[in-house]
């Protein structure tokens, strides 16, 4: 899986906006909280608030904040806000995909893939990331010292 510096950046600028909630939060915090490029995060904001994962108020003492509760956004509905759906093979979903011959199996690996992704991403939600409290499966994949090892 490849993460986007946009998938990676919508999400810490979500999370910013619910460490900080209920309150209005300014576009100026999250930047200097995170260090992140200023240009690229006002685009990102666009697009989650088109995703309605977020909502905008104008004026002197506007900002943002979640558009809905923490619980109940979860990080895979971020990154398929900014970069779309989280599995693609040569621009096609998984499940979309058709083999012959020797690769005629491969697909069931595609749709594999997606549904670990899945089950991380969409089960782990902004409030589980804030609290320090993985769902149980996903702590479990932390806990192996193979899951920290490259390859």
């Amino acid at each position: 899986m490849h993460i986007s510096a946009k998938a990676d950046y919508a999400v810490r600028v979500m999370l910013e906006i619910a460490a900080h909630g209920p309150d209005l939060v300014k576009s100026t915090i999250v930047i200097g909280h995170q260090d992140l490029p200023r240009k690229f995060v006002e685009s990102i904001l666009v697009e989650l608030r088109h995703a309605d994962l977020v909502r905008s108020h104008r004026g002197a003492e506007g900002g943002y904040t979640l558009g809905r509760p923490a619980a109940a956004i979860s990080i895979g509905q971020i990154v398929r806000a900014v970069d779309g759906p989280l599995a693609e093979v040569r621009g096609m979903r998984p499940h979309e995909c058709e083999y012959t011959n020797a690769a005629e199996n491969l697909a069931e690996v595609w749709v594999a893939a997606r549904a670990a992704l899945r089950a991380v991403l969409d089960e782990t939600s902004l409030a589980h990331v804030l609290a320090g409290r993985l769902p149980a499966h996903v702590r479990q994949m932390t806990e192996s010292p193979e899951a920290w090892l490259p390859r």
